[in-house]
């Protein structure tokens, strides 16, 4: 055990105690004997470990823990205090103290808690390692993907994340622009700040203006007192713009302006509000075409379009589906009493046929749906909705065999697998008028392989046809 620690703390004897302690349990402990010598020996070195009385004359602990939590929070801190300052020890907690402990303290009740803290520290380090692989190697953030069209996205999201540029998420519904926009964010320095996201499309025109930029008491009728609009809330974070395209011509002149000055007015105000804010904007429009056909300002397309990041939709990354169904598997089945624990082969194939027009955001509502409808621990083609079925041509074969039960003379294979084909046949030609090119494609063979298997079969098309 090579761990460092440092006691502060003005009781001599005391500190020795711990320290002698300490060092017998295999840590390098230094001992500081007020505030100030124990923050310049921090300055000087790290530690992994602090712990330092509360109450020191001149500077107290809280004074340490404060240094602390500014330049190395990676250090842990222990608050030693007396019965009477308990309360100034849970202060010190919220602050970011790990953990407090009342004099007189007990030694090993020391050594667990430095233990402990130890654990603590050491756990979150690898699910950081973790956290940071899974986004390398599956997705980034909320977003999961491993083709290529993501990792391009996740490549772009690195490299834009720490810069102060604009940018522009373009992408149908429900491929995860505002996932986009907030693992930017999180990626930023501007992290610790507000993360302000506003749909555009979602609020009428008349109340967007009053939204984003607020308005002073007696602006309009029914403005009873001042309102703070969105782009004030924002301040020292970010500001995401979803369906930029549906802002109206005289909104988008007003967003040029704070683009270009970083100002604005409330409603109804004289007075300039500068704001220090990252903007984010995104929509699933052609704003070129929109730009060509006099729906958009051409000035705020260039200003937006600074950084663009194309998400694709869900059927040009197919290799996707398995990893995000199961992202939506464990999300929803563990609202289940009996968790669904995977899906059938068959009905994840199913899925994958499927072009989903609602990208993402459709297939999580599916997952969604089939885990609360499921009846098994595990998801198969009786739990794919049935508009899937139709469009995927996929036939549920599983109910079949459930509900088929072996005799104990045994079955004749080949004769049960011939009427099963011949069922399926007729139901297909039954469904499609007897049409067959339609009925093969139902059934996903070629037209010529149906024939053949008709004459076989000696299915004929009713007279009536």
């Amino acid at each position: 055990m090579h761990e460092s620690i440092l006691i502060v703390e003005d009781n001599v004897s005391e500190a020795e105690i711990y320290q002698d302690f300490l060092q017998q349990k295999g840590f390098h402990v230094e001992v500081a004997h007020d505030g100030a010598e124990g923050i310049s020996r921090l300055n000087e070195n790290f530690y992994d470990v602090v712990i330092t009385d509360l109450s020191m004359p001149k500077v107290s602990g809280l004074k340490v823990l404060e240094h602390i939590v500014e330049n190395t929070p990676e250090t842990i801190c222990i608050i030693l205090t007396g019965f009477g300052s308990i309360k100034s020890a849970v202060e010190a907690i919220k602050l970011g103290a790990y953990d407090y402990l009342t004099k007189p303290i007990a030694l090993e009740e020391l050594l667990l808690t430095i233990e402990k803290a130890l654990e603590t520290r050491q756990l979150r380090r690898e699910n950081e390692y973790l956290r940071r692989k899974l986004w390398q190697e599956w997705g980034y953030g909320e977003i999961i993907g491993k083709s290529k069209a993501m990792r391009r996205v996740f490549a772009l999201i690195e490299k834009v994340a720490d810069t102060e540029s604009t940018v522009l998420i373009l992408g149908e519904s429900g491929t995860g622009k505002e996932l986009v926009a907030r693992a930017i964010h999180a990626a930023s320095d501007r992290r610790e700040g507000p993360f302000i996201p506003v749909n555009c499309g979602a609020i009428p025109e008349e109340l967007l203006e009053s939204e984003l930029f607020g308005h002073e008491k007696g602006a309009f009728t029914g403005a009873i007192k001042t309102r703070i609009g969105r782009f004030e809330l924002a301040h020292g974070g970010t500001i995401f713009l979803d369906e930029i395209a549906e802002m109206s011509p005289k909104l988008q002149v007003k967003l040029l302006r704070v683009l270009q000055e970083r100002t604005f007015e409330r409603i109804g105000g004289t007075k300039p509000i500068k704001v220090d804010i990252r903007v984010i904007a995104a929509t699933n429009k052609d704003l070129e075409k929109e730009v060509k056909e006099g729906r958009f300002r051409e000035d705020l397309y260039y200003r937006l379009n600074v950084i663009p990041i194309k998400l694709p939709p869900l059927r040009e990354r197919l290799e996707d589906i398995p990893l995000l169904v199961e992202h939506f598997l464990a999300r929803f089945s563990n609202r289940k009493k009996e968790p669904v624990q995977g899906i059938s082969k068959e009905a994840l194939e199913c899925l994958m046929k499927h072009d989903w027009p609602g990208n993402v955001r459709e297939l999580e509502n599916v997952i969604e749906r089939m885990v609360i409808l499921s009846n098994g621990s595990q998801l198969t083609l009786e739990d794919v909705p049935e508009y899937i079925l139709e469009k995927t041509g996929t036939v549920k074969t599983t109910a079949y065999v459930q509900e088929f039960d072996i005799p104990d003379e045994g079955v004749h294979l080949p004769t049960l697998v011939a009427e099963f084909e011949k069922n399926l046949i007729l139901k297909a030609l039954e469904k499609t008028g007897w049409v067959k090119n339609r009925a093969a494609k139902l059934l996903r063979i070629n037209r010529t392989t149906l024939i053949e298997k008709m004459k076989k079969q000696k299915i004929m098309a009713p007279k009536s046809l």
